[in-house]
């Protein structure tokens, strides 16, 4: 069993010992920390929660809306909901922050709960210090006469994709006339909800539901990398589709497949949106550290800015807040559109994308095709638990002084036409290696040529 307390919440296995797991014991603890502080911080006294499909969601919620309304709070309940609609429902609810009960794309024996600020956004580092320091102090509750209300709320979805529908940049029109066949896989969550309804109100009337059914039993790993996909991909080599969409269980991560059956690659979500955003307003972009260069690439043709942030969701939007961006997100096919939120969207990043795909008027595979190819290997290596990561990743720093180098988080190496980015983990003595390059084997061979160089230092200072 395990029980991973972190900064920005806490997630676990369902089962087993409290302290080991995502116990009741440490559903209440957790809860209650965060509403005292979240009431604190804000002086409000409402928490929106908001849940994914998995079978445990139930079971936590109720938790969690007992333990909150015994502090005094009162609790807005959305219900099966996606993650960026929690987030929108806590402004619109002038809530003191929010809870998502998802454990997003860990397996189904996984359960979480993310936390929200009062801005429907994702709690600080420090923040998250905080409230991890309140659970382990006495809190106390409210009287009979005090406890807190539970409102249930099932119109936030129709709000949040009306909200989208508004964007100047969604053409419904343009989307509708492209008569577009559309099937999605949703891993049987949330998704299966949201994404059929947001594509009905965009004007797509052809649309093959795979795994659509909200029951939260995963057909397969939920994570929407390629070699999970096999299902869609068989779908799509029908050749009857357009494209095919893929949302993770909690609906903040998006990925596509093409129309012959490839992938599109999730890397590829943030720099076509941000292609399209673009070419409409002049301005910045933002990614972690870890992802694609295409972005940057995409970027500085329009003749905007990229900036590159910490890995974390909370760390790119502090970083598109600092730089005016106007698009933003993460490799992993997290969209952060400013303009409706500041959050992780797979709903808008939808609605911008077909707007931009049915302007182009070409094949999903072209499109593709037309941005800069990049790929990337992904790597670790495994150190002694004596060896001293921080001086380690200073010594490579020391060794590619004559290059570019951004030490935000970890140490990011930039070469002419590659990248490398070493981040050691938080938890065990391993260093994460990430690189990309215009081929996968030029990828893997400067991944593997740091890996070589990282253990030849260990070693000289072991």
């Amino acid at each position: 069993m395990t029980l991973i307390k972190s900064i920005s919440g806490i997630r676990g296995t369902i089962g087993g010992s409290p302290g080991d797991s995502l116990s009741p014991i440490d559903i209440v603890k957790f809860s209650s920390a965060f509403a005292h502080w979240a009431a604190k911080n804000s002086g409000k006294k409402k928490i929106v929660i908001g849940r994914d499909a998995r079978p445990s969601g139930q079971m936590v919620a109720s938790l969690v809306k007992g333990t909150i309304t015994a502090i005094g709070l009162d609790i807005v309940d959305l219900g099966l909901s996606t993650t960026p609609t929690v987030e929108m429902a806590v402004v619109a609810e002038n809530a003191a922050g929010g809870i998502i009960i998802t454990a997003s794309h860990n397996p189904v024996e996984w359960n979480a709960l993310k936390l929200l600020n009062h801005l429907g956004e994702f709690v600080s580092a420090e923040n998250g210090k905080e409230i991890l320091q309140l659970a382990e102090s006495s809190l106390s509750f409210a009287s009979v006469h005090e406890l807190g209300q539970i409102y249930t709320k099932d119109d936030y979805l129709t709000k949040h994709i009306e909200a989208i529908l508004k964007l100047p940049e969604v053409d419904t029109e343009a989307i509708g006339r492209a008569d577009l066949n559309i099937a999605i896989d949703a891993v049987n969550s949330s998704g299966g909800i949201a994404i059929p309804q947001l594509l009905e109100a965009l004007g797509v009337k052809r649309i093959t539901k795979l795994h659509c059914e909200p029951t939260g039993l995963f057909p397969h790993n939920p994570e929407p990398l390629p070699e999970h996909l096999t299902d869609i991909s068989n779908v799509l080599k029908s050749g009857n589709h357009d494209m095919g969409i893929v949302v993770d269980p909690d609906v903040d991560r998006l990925a596509f497949v093409c129309e012959d059956g490839s992938m599109y690659g999730e890397e590829y979500t943030l720099v076509t949106v941000a292609d399209y955003i673009l070419s409409l307003t002049t301005g910045n972009t933002v990614s972690n550290l870890s992802s694609t260069r295409a972005l940057r690439d995409v970027t500085e043709a329009h003749g905007g800015s990229y900036f590159a942030s910490a890995v974390g969701e909370v760390n790119v939007v502090e970083k598109m807040k600092a730089n005016k961006a106007v698009i933003g997100g993460e490799g992993n096919g997290g969209i952060i559109y400013p303009a409706l939120h500041y959050g992780r969207d797979a709903l808008v990043g939808v609605a911008l994308f077909l707007s931009h795909f049915v302007k182009k008027d070409m094949k999903l595979s072209k499109l593709r095709a037309s941005y800069p190819a990049y790929y990337m290997a992904k790597k670790k290596i495994q150190l002694t638990e004596n060896i001293n990561v921080d001086a380690l990743i200073d010594s490579m720093a020391e060794m590619y002084a004559r290059h570019e180098l951004n030490r935000i988080d970890g140490l990011k190496i930039e070469f002419e036409t590659s990248w490398v980015h070493l981040r050691k983990s938080n938890t065990e003595p391993i260093i994460r290696i990430y690189s990309e390059a215009q081929s996968t084997d030029v990828a893997i061979e400067l991944a593997d040529q740091i890996i070589v160089q990282l253990e030849e230092l260990a070693n000289s200072n072991g």
